[in-house]
């Protein structure tokens, strides 16, 4: 008396959903509604229905190979998008950072003046021939203020 019951309500529900839903995301679901159904059929019998469980859900094989493709599938679509999101914001952070560099070295190049770089060049060649290693001769000035170095080979 039970079986039959099962049976249909299971049919029923079962048509209400796709084979991916039978499969994978809607088990519970499906259970809880065969559940109800079964219980509405045998209520006027003066039967007490506790639970009805669904250990299995069997599907035609190609119906499940097609299934599982495309579960695969759509995990491979979603690690290409989370590659692509994660490019972007590589791409963003260097962007940033060019930027950054870019306005450091436009204030840097406004500071600077002639006066500067030419303090700036002397004490390089005192500290260049300061230097035990050294092997140039600092001669004389330029035309611009600077002093003249030239190798000595």
């Amino acid at each position: 008396m039970l079986l039959p019951a099962i049976r249909s309500a299971a049919r029923s529900v079962v048509g209400r959903y796709t084979p991916e839903q039978l499969y994978s995301s809607k088990r519970d679901a499906i259970q809880q509604e065969i559940f109800e159904e079964t219980q509405k059929i045998v209520e006027d019998q003066y039967i007490q229905l506790n639970e009805v469980l669904v250990r299995d859900v069997t599907l035609p094989p190609t119906i499940k190979d097609a299934i599982e493709r495309k579960l695969k599938q759509e995990q491979e679509s979603l690690e290409y998008e989370f590659r692509l999101v994660t490019a972007e914001k590589e791409a963003e952070k260097v962007r940033i950072e060019a930027q950054g560099k870019a306005d450091a070295n436009r204030i840097l190049s406004a500071s600077l003046t002639d006066k500067i770089l030419q303090d700036k060049g002397i004490d390089a060649t005192i500290k260049l021939s300061e230097s035990p290693n050294t092997k140039v001769i600092v001669v004389g000035s330029g035309d611009d203020g600077l002093p003249l170095i030239l190798g000595n080979n």
